[in-house]
């Protein structure tokens, strides 16, 4: 078999990866829900991108004339305990909370793919990478959690290596599965009989028709890590005062319920929207690129 008659075996397969199916976004846009999460979702991302711009205040100026203030016109999400502009505090926590889970779904969806690709290419490392992903599902995200922050002391950085050993394994399970299947195609065999190099099979071969897989993942997975730091943000273990956070600031709130519900109760919705929205994105793009769900 030549090398140009392996490339166009590659080539056909590859045309169900994430980046070359065609009229992704056509199908996409005629999922309205999905559509309408998209917009939100992209609110909110522009919103914490630039919120030095968009925030009406400063998210750390205590006012203490203008204490749990509810919902007005000058200040739409009202005050906190100390005086501070909820909504200003939102749009920055928002962005620490987005960042978290960007990093948990990036560096932790890099490490676990290469850990299950490798495992499938390398059959003598399966072995001992499964059962490392075993022992690594073994352990909550909050317990691990609470040692990071044992170790290394509470902060954004605590959660941010949580989030990333969390999602490692549960990614590295579903890449491998994904790449057992390309692992029996034809033209695998075909590359290693023609001599490709190990290099060229792992990454031209076997790693671009995996990734369709693993991203369907990852945006599925995105609202679940989000979810997750939040819940370290409330239990102490995230951000620390003054910083704004979503979870941190919800934990905030809750000695102020009956007098003040809404310094709780509203970073609690914008979790709740974002955490929907990326699901309803997932479930979106996972009925795009699944072949078995195309009609």
């Amino acid at each position: 078999m030549s090398a140009e008659t392996l490339d166009t075996g590659f080539a056909r397969e590859s045309e169900t990866g994430v980046f070359a199916r065609a009229g992704v976004l056509r199908r996409l846009a005629r999922d309205r829900a999905a559509a309408l999460a998209g917009l939100v979702l992209s609110g909110i991302v522009l919103a914490a991108l630039f919120a030095p711009w968009v925030a009406p205040y400063d998210p750390y100026f205590t006012d203490l004339t203008k204490v749990m203030r509810p919902p007005d016109a000058e200040h739409w999400f009202g005050t906190d305990n100390t005086g501070r502009d909820i909504l200003s505090r939102v749009i920055f926590g928002t962005r620490n909370t987005l960042i978290l889970g960007l990093v948990g779904v990036i560096v932790g969806g890099l490490i676990g793919g290469i850990m299950g690709i490798f495992a499938t290419y390398y059959r003598r490392l399966d072995g001992w990478i499964m059962r490392l992903v075993d022992i690594m599902l073994a352990f909550p995200a909050i317990l691990i959690g609470l040692a990071v922050a044992a170790i290394f002391g509470a902060g954004l950085s605590a959660v941010a290596i949580a989030l990333v050993v969390a999602t490692v394994p549960a990614v590295a399970r579903e890449a491998r599965g994904a790449a057992m299947g390309v692992m029996g195609q034809d033209f695998m065999e075909a590359g290693r009989a023609v001599g490709v190099s190990d290099g060229a099979l792992i990454w031209r071969y076997l790693t671009l028709n995996c990734i369709s897989t693993i991203f369907v993942f990852l945006t599925l997975r995105f609202g679940q890590i989000i979810l997750t730091g939040s819940a370290l943000g409330f239990l102490g273990m995230g951000a620390q005062p003054p910083t704004a956070e979503l979870g941190m600031m919800a934990a905030q709130g809750r000695d102020f319920l009956f007098m003040a519900p809404h310094i709780a109760t509203i970073p609690s919705c914008v979790i709740f929207v974002i955490v929907l929205a990326a699901n309803l994105l997932g479930d979106a793009f996972r009925d795009v690129f699944d072949p078995r769900l195309q009609t």
